[in-house]
């Protein structure tokens, strides 16, 4: 797959996850306590979290042609 292919596949790969990760945070939030502590923590996980399941795609759309 050429390059800009690749690259315009991971955007939209990362825009949906973002959508569904957002999605699953808000949800999972309604679901806990109301303390606002425990707010901070969860968004603070939940904020640094998102990158690190994207980090496989991120590498796949800027490797080099032909590269394994």
């Amino acid at each position: 797959m050429p390059p800009r292919a690749r690259r315009f596949v991971a955007t939209i790969g990362v825009v949906l996850f973002l959508a569904f990760w957002v999605w699953g945070a808000v949800t999972i939030n309604d679901l806990l306590p109301d303390i606002w502590w425990l707010d901070l923590i969860f968004f603070t996980v939940a904020g640094i979290g998102w990158g690190v399941p994207l980090i496989p795609m991120l590498r796949w759309a800027e490797r080099e042609p032909g590269a394994k």
